[in-house]
């Protein structure tokens, strides 16, 4: 005799909107079990019964056998009482609880694809096609359960085909909340600048346009994208001009991976990394003599390239036949467009026609940008297709609402021992990017159901995020930026305790009152001490100094030849005409607009114009990126001298007048270029291995922008870890102001828990 046994089950994680009740309707009847199982707010709610042997293999399968989407965070088991039954049902949504988590946006899958390109299907080439295993949803969902009435399908009635695929237990369209046919869903439209409808099939004259020359606004899953030809020169450097996007890299779109190899050195892991569900923009190395027009990435040694995310993407790339540029359909320094009527107004002096739909987006998601470090990915931007995915957190704390900085900007709310970070945001430099942070901080309470206890914001009085935040009338702490970044990666590697944090960034507001960016600390969440920094470089005209790179190099110079600056014989000092020598000079002498800082980032800009790589920007860390660009073409050699004082303070004015020395010797510069990068790796490991001697910390973290720079990074961790450290770098969240948010709400949470 056998005997029953009932067991109440509770998953949260991401296991709504992802096929999950159907999945487990399905493990149901294959073990023979009786029940129901229904979302809630927390996540989705089981109560079986059969066999013991059975109920036993089914608990198992449902984490074994999961949905390719689903994300089981813990899985509660509570033995109950049999009490019979025939069959297994799936019940309505119950609101019970919160902590529900919401499944980012992903690729079509292949089921969908082989449906899409199969002109016996009824979903042919309709660009909307989706299930429960793909699709949108995060850019889609208004509230929570996910439901279709809490989504922007909601006005879009299903038609009895796509009535019968939903409510059939067995179909993996079951419940599938986007679900639509070219009978009842989204439709595609053409309309120009005006708005004025464009006769002919949406599609094919998009795709004809693309092929004169124009440019062509898309609406995609999370905003819109500008497309051109990526081979026709003309056409880009059109969309150069309309953009006023100088010389910033633009991303591309490929049909496949055959094709993305075609162009670039595209490793497994970089192919992998294309194909997964995320479909991320990846960056990798160029190969020589591609068709692509050299203004997509001009100076750049490496090409961004993503594989089609929405079946629309996957209808042009294979519609068009070669690679498009695919870049974000904004404005310098705005958000991506994603509402119709700001893509039209926004947009209309760039694209020439707009390939649009009536599917409204409710939450735009820039794209994600990965590229590989040391054979791992390292984020470079966190966003669509991650997001808003949940991370671990060193342990449970309480629920904070973190704000992060100035660039780069994302939030992050905290609940429990999770963290979810936002899609990218922007630049916080005008009022349409701090309108989209203050959207996304009002959606993301509302969705995860997260009504934080305290704000946490950079201590830079003066960042719009910082206003913001002291405005909310919640209890506020203040973060200095190095140690948002320090306890970031810390949190992200769960490391608790204390560590040594080698923070390199462009800018950041230092405990002083100057400009860090070049910093040793000591520390954890609780708090820190700052044990070295790289000597202070004074920046002649503040912000100018910034987009004027040749500024950082004559501050560099000031300090080895004084009042004798401009009588080297360098190519820099050329950058200042005879006339306003003498003001540049006293604004040096006496740090009349001129602040200080021990900024990483402003000391490769002094080198990559000491060496005529880039005097002028125009976009941000252009210098920097230029610079490593010429270091990876040149010959390892022996690291410059620079000096490290009893104080922590790591000067490298003797390697600048080095390589000012090696300049007037005609050594290449493409090899001075890779000797810098050595010296500020192996002066940070002798920093480290004094603040080791006085801590007898062995636990490094490296973060800030500067580690985005895959050759230094790769040298100060090869290094590091050669000299005995234990090294810990960002894997999960960038190591720019986009991770930093994760940071603060870490370190606001362990402030309220000590007071």
């Amino acid at each position: 005799m056998t005997s029953r046994e009932r067991a109440s089950l509770e998953i949260d994680g991401i296991v709504q909107g992802v096929g999950f009740r159907p999945f487990v309707y399905r493990l149901a009847l294959r073990f023979r079990l009786s029940g129901w199982v229904r979302n809630t707010g927390q996540g989705v709610q089981i109560e079986a019964e059969g066999e013991g042997g059975d109920l036993l293999a089914f608990c198992h399968a449902l984490r074994d056998e999961a949905p390719p989407l689903a994300v089981i965070g813990s899985l509660k088991i509570e033995n109950l009482t049999p009490a019979g039954g025939e069959g297994f049902v799936i019940l309505d949504s119950a609101k019970a609880g919160t902590g529900g988590e919401i499944s980012p946006d992903c690729n079509v899958c292949d089921d969908c694809l082989a449906e899409l390109f199969d002109p016996g299907n009824r979903r042919y080439l309709y660009p909307f096609i989706n299930c429960t295993n793909c699709g949108p949803r995060y850019s889609i969902i208004t509230g929570i359960p996910y439901d279709r009435p809490a989504t922007t399908m909601a006005g879009f009635a299903m038609c009895d085909d796509c009535l019968a695929e939903y409510h059939d237990p067995l179909n993996r369209r079951f419940h599938a909340q986007p679900n639509a046919c070219p009978v009842c869903g989204p439709r595609l439209s053409l309309v120009d600048r005006a708005g004025a409808v464009v006769a002919g099939d949406p599609l094919e004259r998009a795709l004809a346009a693309l092929r004169e020359g124009r440019i062509v606004a898309v609406k995609g899953v999370g905003g819109y994208h500008l497309a051109v030809d990526a081979c026709n020169e003309a056409a880009v450097g059109l969309l150069r001009h309309r953009k006023k996007r100088d010389e910033k890299p633009f991303a591309m779109l490929a049909a496949d991976l055959d094709s993305v190899r075609s162009f670039v050195q595209c490793s497994e892991l970089e192919g992998r990394l294309l194909s997964g569900v995320e479909r991320p923009i990846v960056l990798m190395r160029k190969r020589p003599q591609t068709p692509i027009a050299e203004p997509v990435a001009p100076g750049n040694g490496w090409f961004g390239f993503m594989l089609p995310g929405n079946p629309l993407q996957h209808l042009l790339a294979h519609g068009f036949g070669g690679p498009l540029v695919m870049t974000s359909g904004n404005l310098s320094d705005e958000p991506i467009a994603y509402r119709d009527d700001e893509a039209l107004r926004m947009l209309s002096g760039i694209a020439d026609l707009f390939l649009t739909n009536d599917r409204e987006i409710h939450t735009r998601t820039d794209d994600s940008v990965i590229r590989l470090y040391r054979g791992e990915p390292l984020f470079l931007r966190r966003s669509r297709g991650y997001v808003p995915r949940a991370l671990a957190l060193p342990g449970e704390q309480a629920s904070v609402l973190a704000l992060g900085a100035e660039l780069k900007a994302t939030l992050c709310l905290t609940r429990g021992n999770r963290g979810f970070l936002s899609q990218h945001i922007g630049d916080l430099k005008n009022a349409a990017t701090m309108s989209s942070l203050e959207e996304s901080a009002v959606h993301l309470q509302r969705l995860l159901e997260i009504g934080p206890e305290l704000v946490a914001h950079d201590l830079h009085p003066d960042y719009l995020s910082t206003v913001y935040g002291q405005g909310l009338g919640l209890p506020c702490v203040a973060v200095q930026h190095h140690h948002a970044h320090m306890a970031s990666c810390m949190a992200e590697n769960g490391l608790d305790g204390e560590t040594i944090g080698v923070i390199l960034d462009g800018t950041g507001y230092g405990s002083d009152g100057t400009i860090w960016g070049g910093e040793f600390l000591v520390g954890g969440y609780q708090g820190f001490e700052r044990r070295g920094h790289f000597a202070q470089l004074r920046m002649p005209g503040g912000d100018a100094a910034v987009k004027e790179p040749y500024r950082m190099a004559l501050s560099a110079l000031y300090r080895l030849h004084g009042d004798g600056l401009f009588r080297q014989p360098l190519a820099v000092c050329g950058q200042v005409q005879e006339g306003d020598r003498p003001l540049f000079l006293k604004m040096l002498e006496k740090g009349i607009n001129a602040p200080l800082t021990s900024s990483c980032g402003r000391l490769f800009d002094a080198v990559s114009a000491l060496l005529s790589v880039r005097h002028r920007i125009s976009y941000e860390g252009q210098a920097a990126i230029e610079l490593e660009a010429l270091a990876e073409t040149g010959s390892p050699s022996e690291p410059y001298p620079c000096l490290v004082t009893d104080g922590g303070v790591l000067d490298f004015g003797p390697a600048v007048a080095a390589i000012c020395s090696d300049l007037a010797t005609g050594r290449n510069r493409s090899d001075i270029a890779r000797a810098f990068h050595r010296t500020v790796a192996a002066g940070i490991v002798e920093v480290c291995g004094g603040i080791r001697t006085a801590s007898g910390q062995d636990r490094v973290v490296l973060s800030g922008g500067v580690f985005q720079n895959r050759l230094l990074t790769e040298d100060v961790a090869d290094k590091l870890a050669a000299s005995g450290f234990k090294v810990y770098c960002h894997r999960l969240v960038p190591p720019n102001d986009g991770g930093l948010a994760l940071g603060q709400a870490v370190i606001a949470a362990r402030f309220l828990q000590e007071t």
